[in-house]
């Protein structure tokens, strides 16, 4: 059994010098980590940018085209928790470098194809793959960079590279795309493989693995079925404009969305080792912590699906102009990383995710008065800007909020809980939306979902302040 490797000495030498700098080992893998984490907030919106361009080019409507978003998330969301069971039972470094080959090769077959199921395919597979580096990767960080002033540096960092990663996406999606939209999807290829090949030297081998005797309990029936469920639903969804109710092409994937929904129950509540720890919904805190996270990011995601689509779609914009439209909703995710510490310790976690929730309340609101948008400066942009706020009041204040009631043995659940919700509310909403925009002149009812969806976020931010006005002592 390979010993392991302490935040401060390993096999590479000495983490740190005597005056806390860091070694070249630590920068090097600090650079392999926040590189791979601004791939994976790269791959976010991207496909934002390019949608539109995709769905010409393989005669997609934007029920279909959806899926280029859509599809990310149900890897990431609907696979989160099995991830979090592979890394434990296999081993991070094992974990990482593989999912580092698969997310280059996902990229290539996406890239060069023809056939659209092919790119859904894709696009699903690496959001599985981001969903096994992106919560290894800190946990490398934590255990590989001294507590204290350096370990907080390494996680800023490795945040920051997050939040730019979305700004960084915008941008190289439109330049991208105005070449073809297969350089969108083919480009993270290279620099996955590049990362790869310092990650080979640089990942730790971290605790071991479970012993090849003992008995490994993965859950796959749960995973299968979560990701069945959300696959369903989202197909289901995008069915209903095309062929109505009562058609089997959505009827069926509805109904098989029930059975497999039943099926995760049935195996969540009767394994010996389930996914999903129901006792942690119980826990006040982390379910409004989860609402609220699921409502900002669907939001956000559901109004730049529509804006795009009738953009580019409808007003003829070209990718780069819209890219650079969206910038304002997106640079604040990267200031988010660099404030968020300051913000929670002078006004706490529960005002802030309050008022950051009310933003995207009055940014959806907004989009209402002009659902055909004519003026970007009046039509787009405040809506953007407000959208934009909330992510910097509220998201990283979310974030510390989820766990902060839980013991320390049941956080790693409760993130892994956390990080699902985020990611199925962009599975489900920018696919409802997708499904009211379509064949349709003005995207009204659209953008009525999506204020629905802000005004679910602000209710669970004012409960949470409800909560703790009545029970101060212990925050809930």
């Amino acid at each position: 059994m390979r010993p392991v490797t302490t935040p401060t000495q390993d096999s590479f030498g000495p983490a740190t010098a005597g005056d806390g700098r860091w070694s070249p080992r630590l920068w090097g893998l600090l650079f392999v980590l926040a590189g791979n984490m601004l791939i994976d907030a790269i791959e976010v919106s991207a496909m934002i940018v390019a949608m539109p361009s995709v769905g010409q080019g393989l005669g997609l409507a934007l029920t279909g085209a959806q899926w280029l978003i859509t599809g990310f998330a149900v890897g990431f969301g609907g696979l989160t928790l099995f991830g979090g069971r592979l890394v434990e039972l296999l081993g991070r470094r094992r974990v990482y470098l593989w999912a580092l080959l698969g997310f280059a090769a996902a990229s290539l077959a996406g890239g060069v194809t023809d056939e659209p199921a092919v790119l859904v395919a894709a696009r699903v597979l690496k959001g599985f793959f981001a969903a096994l580096t992106a919560p290894t990767g800190l946990a490398i960080i934590a255990s590989e960079f001294p507590a204290g002033r350096s370990r907080d540096r390494a996680v800023s960092v490795y945040a920051l590279f997050g939040g730019f990663g979305f700004a960084a996406g915008l941008l190289l999606s439109g330049l991208l795309t105005a070449v073809s939209w297969r350089w969108t999807v083919v480009f993270p290829a290279p620099v996955v493989l590049v990362l790869f090949a310092f990650a080979v030297r640089l990942i730790p081998h971290g605790p071991a693995a479970s012993p090849s005797g003992a008995p490994r309990r993965f859950d796959v029936t749960g995973a299968l079925a979560l990701t069945g469920v959300l696959v369903c639903l989202v197909q289901g969804i995008v069915s209903v404009p095309v062929h109505g109710w009562s058609d089997a092409r959505t009827a069926g994937p509805l109904v098989l969305a029930v059975v497999l929904g039943a099926v995760l129950a049935v195996a969540e509540r009767t394994g010996s080792r389930p996914l999903i720890q129901g006792r942690l919904l119980r826990n006040g805190t982390l379910v409004r912590s989860m609402a609220g996270a699921a409502a900002l990011n669907g939001v956000n995601l559901g109004l730049l699906l529509v804006l795009t689509a009738r953009l580019q779609t409808g007003l003829g914009w070209s990718p780069l102009r819209t890219a650079l439209a969206f910038l304002p909703v997106s640079v604040p995710l990267a200031v988010t990383a660099l404030l968020s510490r300051r913000l929670i310790a002078r006004f706490g976690t529960t005002r802030l995710i309050a008022l950051g929730a009310l933003g995207p309340v009055l940014g959806a609101a907004l989009c209402l008065r002009h659902p055909v948008p004519e003026h970007y400066v009046t039509d787009v942009l405040p809506t953007l800007l407000l959208v934009g706020t909330g992510f910097v009041l509220a998201f990283a204040a979310l974030n510390s909020q989820a766990t902060s009631r839980l013991a320390a043995v049941d956080r790693p659940a409760a993130v892994g809980l956390y990080q699902s919700a985020v990611q199925i509310s962009a599975v489900i909403v920018p696919a409802l939306a997708a499904a009211l925009a379509v064949g349709r002149s003005d995207d009204r009812p659209a953008l009525w979902l999506v204020t629905a969806v802000a005004v679910a976020g602000l209710a669970a931010g004012l409960d949470g302040l409800r909560v703790r006005a009545g029970k101060p002592s212990t925050g809930e």
